[in-house]
C-alpha cells in the first residue's frame, strides 16, 4: 500500500487530492495545524499530523515512511496586510518541505505549482508549459511566491531528489471552503454581488480533476517537468453566460472598463487598510492581471499523464450546488 503526505489538505485542491489518494487505495496522512479549519476533510480516513510548513522540525514525523508527498499547500489570495506571510508559507513552506522530504529519502515528491508563474502571450492564445517568464513579469506576491517556490522544486529536481511538477489553471468544483478568489466570483455572482463584468479571460478545470492529475503525475510524470493541469479557455463574461444557464440567474451585462475597475480596486483596498474587518473584493493587482486574458494549451498533461477534459459545465454544477448549500442559498 502507498504511503502518501498531503500538505494543504483542508484546502481547495488538498481535500480533493486526499480523496482520490483513499480512493486509489493509499495510506494517506494530511498535515494540519493546531487551528486548521478541517470541514473539507471531515469523514475522510486519513492520519492527522499537526505541522507548520514554516517550522521544519515540525515536519519531520509527518514524511517519514511516505512513499509520496503532495506539497499542496499554499497561501493562495491577492490581499493580505503583511505580504511577509505569502513569501513564509509559498517559499519557506516549500523549501522546508522539499529538504524534510529529501532527508527522509521519499522516492516520489509532487509540487503543487500554478499556471501563474508561467508566460502568457501578448495575442491571448494559450501558453504552455514553455512559455517564457521572469521574475519581473510576475504580478502580485502571491505569483512573484509561487514563482520563487517552483524554482526550488526544479532545483531540488536537478540535484537527483524525484519532483514532479504540477501547474494548476482555475479549479471549480466543490468544498471551496475558505472560498479561493474564484469561488468567491461564483459565490458573489449566486449571491448578486456581480454587477459587471471585465474583459478577461480564464483557464477553468474541475478541481476533481486536478486532484486526479495530482495522482497520475506522481504515477507518469518526468521529474522537473512541468504538467498544466487545465482544461477551457473562457471569457469571464463565458463563464457568467455558463453559470446563467445552470443557476438560472441572470449574468451581468454590463462591460466595466478596466480603467474603472482600477479606481474601485484602489478605493476597497483602501478601506480594506483602514477598517481590520473587511477584505476588498478587488485589488490593483488583480485588476492588472485582468487586463490579459489567461489561457492555456493542458496537451502535455493530456498526452504524456491522460489528463482529462471532462466539460467544464458539470464542475461549474458541482460549485454552484455546493454554495447554495453551503450558504443555504435559494436555487
Amino acid at each position: 500500500m502507498i504511503r502518501a503526505l498531503v500538505t494543504g489538505a483542508t484546502g481547495f485542491i488538498g481535500s480533493s487530492v486526499a480523496r482520490v489518494l483513499l480512493q486509489k487505495g493509499c495510506q494517506v496522512r494530511v498535515l494540519v495545524r493546531p487551528d486548521s479549519d478541517e470541514r473539507a476533510i471531515a469523514g475522510l480516513d486519513v492520519q492527522r499530523m499537526v505541522g507548520d510548513l514554516r517550522h521544519i522540525d515540525s515536519l519531520h514525523a509527518a514524511v517519514q515512511g511516505c512513499d509520496q508527498v503532495y506539497h499542496v499547500a499554499a497561501l493562495y489570495t491577492y490581499w493580505t496586510r503583511n505580504p511577509a506571510e505569502i513569501y513564509a508559507t509559498n517559499v519557506v513552506g516549500t523549501r522546508n518541505m522539499l529538504i524534510a522530504a529529501r532527508q527522509a529519502k521519499v522516492p516520489r515528491f509532487v509540487y503543487t505549482s500554478s499556471v501563474a508563474v508561467l508566460g502568457l502571450h501578448e495575442n491571448d492564445s494559450p501558453a504552455d508549459e514553455e512559455t517564457p517568464a521572469t521574475l519581473f513579469d510576475m504580478i502580485s506576491d502571491y505569483k512573484r511566491s509561487k514563482y520563487l517556490a517552483e524554482a526550488l522544486a526544479r532545483e531540488f529536481a536537478s540535484r537527483s531528489f524525484n519532483v514532479v511538477i504540477v501547474n494548476p489553471s482555475t479549479p471549480v468544483g466543490p468544498r471551496d471552503v475558505k472560498p479561493t478568489p474564484t469561488g468567491q466570483i461564483v459565490l458573489d455572482y449566486l449571491t448578486g454581488r456581480m454587477p459587471a463584468y471585465v474583459d478577461t479571460g480564464l483557464n477553468l478545470v474541475d478541481v476533481e480533476d486536478v486532484a486526479l492529475g495530482h495522482w497520475l503525475a506522481a504515477q507518469k510524470g518526468v521529474s522537473g517537468r512541468r504538467y498544466i493541469l487545465g482544461n477551457c479557455n473562457l471569457t469571464l463574461q463565458e463563464i457568467f453566460q455558463l453559470l446563467e444557464q445552470i443557476s438560472g440567474r441572470p449574468a451581468p451585462r454590463m462591460r466595466l472598463p478596466h480603467s474603472a475597475a482600477m479606481l474601485y480596486a484602489y478605493f476597497d483596498s483602501g478601506l480594506a487598510r483602514l477598517l481590520p474587518n473587511h477584505a476588498p473584493r478587488a485589488t490593483p493587482d488583480t485588476v492588472r492581471l485582468s487586463k490579459k486574458h489567461m489561457y492555456f494549451d493542458a496537451s502535455r498533461a493530456v498526452k504524456e499523464l491522460g489528463f482529462p477534459q471532462n466539460d467544464i459545465r458539470i464542475a461549474l454544477r458541482k460549485a454552484v450546488n455546493w454554495f447554495r448549500s453551503e450558504y443555504a442559498l435559494n436555487a
